[in-house]
């Protein structure tokens, strides 16, 4: 299989890990086929929006998560530089809610993230020009997102920073994990069939 898709320590996260292929002119892989994503982790994909960010070193983005519509997922690739990425269950009532799992993703080895809805999700730029390639099965909704401070103490990030890092004003003023439960604004997890539902 050109693509193999492991599971991380969250459920409704994967990992993707394609296959090179070398020769004189450089490498090629193939990054993921939608029908084996969905026939592989049972959530269907069909890709709705596509966007790009450029970062330079020491910007960290997030953490965003999209509460509309409650099942929309996400493929994020790497494809110029480096990031440490981190995935968040931000899915009130999930075994693992407040969990995080990272991983390192760069531009030379093609691995890729898939996550569900109610999956926050971050990231800190290891270098200049870094961009990241998002894949979405929902296009973007106003008023929607979801944002938590990506500095949170309660959520104890591995973000190993050695200087302050590059944040929007938005994601700075983000409140705690402890303020959006208060909101009322995360979706919850039906533990009977995995599925999100609406608050």
């Amino acid at each position: 299989m050109p693509v193999r898709i492991d599971e991380t320590g969250i459920p409704g996260t994967y990992r993707l890990l394609p296959e090179r292929f070398e020769d004189e002119r450089g490498h090629f892989y193939e990054a993921a086929r939608p029908g084996e994503l969905t026939a592989a982790t049972g959530l269907p994909f069909e890709v709705r929006q596509v966007n790009n960010s450029v970062s330079r070193r020491g910007v960290l983005r997030g953490i965003h998560c999209n509460d509309v519509p409650a099942g929309a997922g996400k493929l994020v690739t790497c494809v110029r530089g480096a990031i440490l990425d981190v995935m968040v269950d931000l899915r009130e009532g999930s075994p693992t809610f407040g969990r995080h799992a990272v991983n390192r993703l760069d531009a030379e080895d093609g691995v890729a993230l898939f996550m569900s809805g109610g999956i926050g999700h971050a990231f800190l730029s290891l270098a200049d020009g870094t961009c990241v390639n998002y894949l979405l099965s929902a296009e973007y909704v106003p008023g929607a997102m979801v944002d938590l401070d990506a500095l949170d103490p309660e959520l104890g990030l591995p973000w190993d920073l050695a200087e302050p890092p590059v944040r929007s004003a938005k994601d700075a003023a983000a409140p705690s994990l402890a303020e959006v439960v208060a909101s009322g604004r995360l979706p919850r997890y039906a533990p009977a069939d995995g599925e999100l539902i609406r608050s």
